[in-house]
C-alpha cells in the first residue's frame, strides 16, 4: 500500500451537457474497478453525482445513482446545499478526497472546467489540466494548432458566430463550402463529444439543416471534408512519459460512427489493427506529438483517419475523459496492450500522484 493509508478516490460523473448518460456508464465501471479485490486494498471511492440541473449530491446518494437505486429523471433541481456558503464542495465533504477522478464528459467536463474547480480544493486530480482539456474539446482551436505543426488533417472550414436566419450569409457560407470542399463533408459543432450535434452531408440542401443542428450547440462550426476511411484509435497514458496502446479499428455498420453506433450498437473492434508496422509507428508517433502539442496528459484517445484508397493517416481529433463504458474503446485498448481495467484505473492515479 502507498503512502501507508488507503487513497480517497473522489468519482465525479453525470454533470450539465448532453453526455450525461455517458458519463455515468462510465462512472459504473470505474467504481466497479476500484471496488475489485486487489484494488480495494489500496483506494476508496466516493462518487459524487452531478444533477442534470447542476446540483452535486452527497457520495451516498451518488453511490445509490451507480446502483440505478435512483431513477434519475427523478431528480428534480433542488438547490441541495445552502447557497450562501460561498465554498458549497462544504456540503459534500470533500476534504478526505486524496484524488480527484473526473468523468464528466462534455461541457463542464472535458473543456476544463472541473480541472479549474478542483485546482481549488489543491487535491491532484487524474487526467490533464485546464488548457490541454479545453483544447482537446474546441475541435476548432485543436485543428489550428494541428496545422500549424503541419499534422496531416482533412481539409477542414471554419465558420463562427453567422447569423444563418440571414440569406446572404446561408448563400455565402454554402457557396464557400461548395468551392472547397468535395461531398460528403461532416458538419460538426466545435465544442461537443459522443458525436452529438453531428450531420453527415451529402448534397447541397442538406447543408443548411446541419448547420443549425450544429449551431445548436456551439455557434463555433467546423465543417470538414468526407472521405472513405477506417477508423483508428490510440490510447495515451503517462505524465512527463507519454505510453501508447495497441492501436485499434472500430468497424462500424452504420453509414458513419454517430451516437448510437458509439453506444448501442454491436461494432467490430479489431486490437491490434490490422496495418503494417511502419503505419502504426507514425500513428503512435503522432499521438504523442499531438497530445504535447496541446499539453494533454494523464490520459487520452487519440483518433484517427486511415484513408482507404491510399492508407493515409489523418488525425482526426483528442479525447481528454475518453468514454469507459462496455463498449468504450479505450479500456479496451489498454487491455490489449496488457493492464486490464482494475490495473488501469490504479495506474492512472499513480500517474496523477507521479508514483
Amino acid at each position: 500500500m502507498i503512502g501507508g493509508k488507503k487513497k480517497c478516490i473522489g468519482l465525479i460523473f453525470g454533470g450539465e451537457s448532453n453526455e450525461h448518460e455517458v458519463s455515468i456508464s462510465s462512472a459504473k465501471t470505474v467504481f466497479k474497478a476500484f471496488n475489485s479485490e486487489i484494488n480495494k486494498q489500496r483506494f476508496t471511492v466516493k462518487p459524487f453525482y452531478i444533477s442534470k440541473f447542476g446540483d452535486w449530491l452527497e457520495s451516498g446518494l451518488s453511490e445509490q445513482i451507480l446502483f440505478d437505486e435512483i431513477e434519475i429523471n427523478s431528480i428534480k433541481k433542488q438547490g441541495i446545499f445552502n447557497q450562501e456558503k460561498f465554498n458549497f464542495l462544504e456540503g459534500i465533504e470533500f476534504q478526505n478526497v486524496d484524488v480527484w477522478f473526473p468523468l464528466l464528459h462534455g461541457f463542464n467536463g472535458e473543456d476544463g472546467s472541473i480541472h479549474g474547480f478542483l485546482q481549488f480544493t489543491k487535491k491532484p486530480l487524474v487526467g490533464c489540466g485546464i488548457i490541454g482539456s479545453a483544447l482537446g474539446m474546441d475541435k476548432i482551436l485543436m485543428k489550428t494548432i494541428f496545422s500549424n505543426l503541419k499534422l496531416p488533417q482533412v481539409n477542414y472550414l471554419v465558420f463562427q458566430n453567422e447569423n444563418l436566419k440571414d440569406k446572404e450569409v446561408q448563400n455565402k457560407l454554402t457557396n464557400e463550402i461548395l468551392k472547397k470542399l468535395n461531398f460528403p463533408v461532416f458538419v460538426k459543432p466545435s465544442n461537443s463529444g459522443s458525436s452529438l450535434g453531428i450531420s453527415k452531408v451529402v448534397n447541397e440542401s442538406e447543408l443548411l439543416p446541419a448547420l443549425e443542428k450544429a449551431k445548436g450547440i456551439d455557434p463555433r462550426i467546423l465543417v470538414e471534408e468526407g472521405l472513405d476511411v477506417r477508423e483508428i484509435e490510440c490510447g495515451i497514458i503517462g505524465k512527463s512519459k507519454l505510453l501508447t496502446s495497441e492501436i485499434g479499428e472500430v468497424k462500424y455498420e452504420s453509414d458513419w460512427y454517430d451516437y448510437d453506433s458509439k453506444y448501442y450498437s454491436n461494432n467490430k473492434i479489431k486490437i491490434p489493427a490490422e496495418i503494417d508496422p511502419k503505419t502504426t509507428k507514425e500513428i503512435k508517433e503522432i499521438a504523442i506529438k499531438s497530445c504535447r502539442a496541446l499539453n494533454i496528459f494523464g490520459f487520452a484517445r487519440v483518433d484517427f483517419f486511415l484513408e482507404k484508397s491510399s492508407s493515409k493517416i489523418f488525425l482526426n481529433e483528442i479525447n481528454t475523459i475518453p468514454g469507459f463504458t462496455k463498449n468504450s474503446m479505450f479500456p479496451m485498448l489498454w487491455e490489449a496492450s496488457g493492464l486490464k481495467i482494475e490495473q488501469l484505473v490504479a495506474k492512472l492515479v499513480d500517474i496523477s500522484l507521479d508514483l
